[in-house]
């Protein structure tokens, strides 16, 4: 897919009859700003952005693009950590920053309609005053998008009892690569014929462009606490986890960190946390006044039994920010003790927590690189943090297969390789362990249905057979994901 000069001479005549000049960026200067998202070990300078401010201007745009053969890469604030947003080299960036308006709120239905440029965070804090929240909120959420969020059907440290973006969007509107507004769900609980919501949440900006999304309300529970457990080992604090879960107690969120990241977090924001421990879980309960009640004392029994050291409950509003403002600034902190990180996102059952953990030690130590390890443990999303430096030849390469082996470790534990970040550019190898020919055959099936020429984000989230048989050296071995070269595209 290569784009002729006068097929982008073309193209940027016709977007200057249906945009404004600045609406469309061509400058060289102007568009290094776009040429990768959140994961910035890959980039592409695209051959221009556009940044329409009108469904009718998308439309008109995806148009001209599909009429010229032209790849469209959709991107929201750029927070992604994947590469789900790096450029098509030979294509447009769809920008949405611009679709940055709350539409309406409705407190009798418990809806707001939002723009997809919209921040996450800041649906909360509109409707704050009503005694009202969206609920799934990502580390991220004060700068990522509620566009990116339903493109990765994004979680956060809530998504435990709350659930996925998926669980909390009612409807999207969406413009398909031939330019055709379609509505896909309902303001109603439930819609008849295949759940095509569930489909588009999460596929990664390659089936349609979402303009429009009617998010679920939550109304603030009365009473939130907080709890922060230390312990000495990290296999207790991860048997913690299963246990408080299988009591049949559902945490608002159940966050675990390891000894680096504690000292990391608490270096930058001094939340409290207890620099010799091992691991500290966060657990909050939230519910009626009586219901927290019971549940903090039950909570508290099971860490104590599970060898927690210190089991110490938040006792103001403040307090509680301060203990989690620690843990949503694990990334960034993490950022000042390392030149540079590569941030991992998989999933395994619960049980598997500490057996998973104790094998990414070892990983660790065969590659000689460090690991903060971030988890919402809750539901088993892992988030190692590789500590490595650019700057050293092959440290990269190296950072990326022991990725890649934490991703197969999770496989075979019976996992996946993402939890919330989404496949991108960056999981594509890994993608080839755990799906076969057959299950990819059917990815590749849906991607043609709605994009035929696949010019939406083409090259993203599923791998070419192709791909995975030139890969064909790569197996899993005692939980590794061993192969002789991992391929930089």
């Amino acid at each position: 897919m290569k784009t002729s000069p006068d097929q982008k001479k073309q193209l940027l005549q016709h977007l200057a009859d249906i945009l404004p000049p600045n609406a469309i960026l061509t400058a060289r200067e102007d568009l290094r700003p776009y040429e990768c998202d959140g994961l910035t070990a890959y980039r592409h300078v695209p051959l221009a952005v556009v940044l329409p401010t009108t469904i009718e201007q998308v439309q008109l745009a995806v148009k001209i693009c599909n009429r010229l053969k032209i790849p469209v890469v959709a991107r929201g604030a750029g927070t992604g950590l994947s590469g789900g947003a790096l450029p098509h080299e030979d294509g447009i960036i769809l920008s949405l920053a611009r679709f940055n308006q709350i539409l309406a709120i409705d407190t009798d239905n418990l809806t707001a309609r939002v723009q997809p440029g919209v921040r996450n965070l800041a649906i909360s804090q509109a409707v704050d005053h009503l005694g009202l929240f969206y609920a799934p909120d990502p580390s991220s959420q004060i700068a990522c998008s509620i566009g990116g969020n339903v493109a990765e059907n994004s979680g956060g440290v809530h998504c435990l009892k709350y659930g996925l973006t998926v669980h909390n969007v009612l409807e999207i509107k969406l413009v398909t690569i031939d330019g055709e507004l379609m509505t896909i769900g309902s303001d109603r609980l439930d819609t008849p014929g295949y759940d095509l919501m569930a489909l588009l949440t999460g596929s990664e900006g390659m089936l349609g462009i979402v303009v429009e999304i009617l998010v679920k309300l939550t109304v603030k529970p009365e009473t939130v606490q907080v709890l922060m457990a230390a312990f000495d080992k990290v296999n207790d604090a991860g048997d913690a986890v299963a246990a408080i879960i299988s009591r049949g107690i559902i945490p608002a969120g159940l966050e675990m960190m390891d000894n680096p990241a504690i000292r990391a977090a608490e270096d930058f924001i001094h939340a409290g946390y207890p620099l010799e421990a091992g691991a500290i879980l966060l657990c909050e309960l939230d519910g009626s006044e009586d219901e927290v009640s019971e549940q903090t004392a039950k909570v508290t029994a099971i860490l104590k039994k599970h060898h927690a050291s210190n089991v110490h409950v938040a006792k103001t509003a403040t307090e509680r920010a301060r203990l989690w403002a620690g843990r949503k600034s694990a990334f960034p902190a993490v950022g000042r003790i390392s030149p540079d990180y590569y941030c991992m996102d998989g999933t395994i059952p619960r049980k598997h927590l500490a057996e998973v953990l104790q094998k990414i030690n070892e990983f660790s130590q065969q590659y000689a690189l460090g690991v903060a390890n971030v988890f919402h443990a809750g539901d088993g999303n892992l988030h190692p943090l590789i500590l490595y430096d650019a700057n050293r030849p092959g440290e990269l390469e190296k950072a990326e297969r022991f990725g890649a082996d934490i991703l197969a470790l999770c496989v075979k534990v019976g996992g996946s390789i993402t939890g919330e970040h989404g496949v991108g550019h960056e999981k594509l190898d890994s993608m080839c362990v755990q799906f076969g020919e057959a299950e990819l055959e059917v990815f590749h099936a849906v991607k043609r249905a709605f994009d035929p020429d696949e010019l939406l984000n083409p090259g993203k989230a599923v791998p070419t057979l192709h791909r995975c048989a030139e890969l064909g050296a790569m197996h899993v071995h005692h939980g590794q994901l061993s192969h002789p070269e991992l391929p930089r595209y």
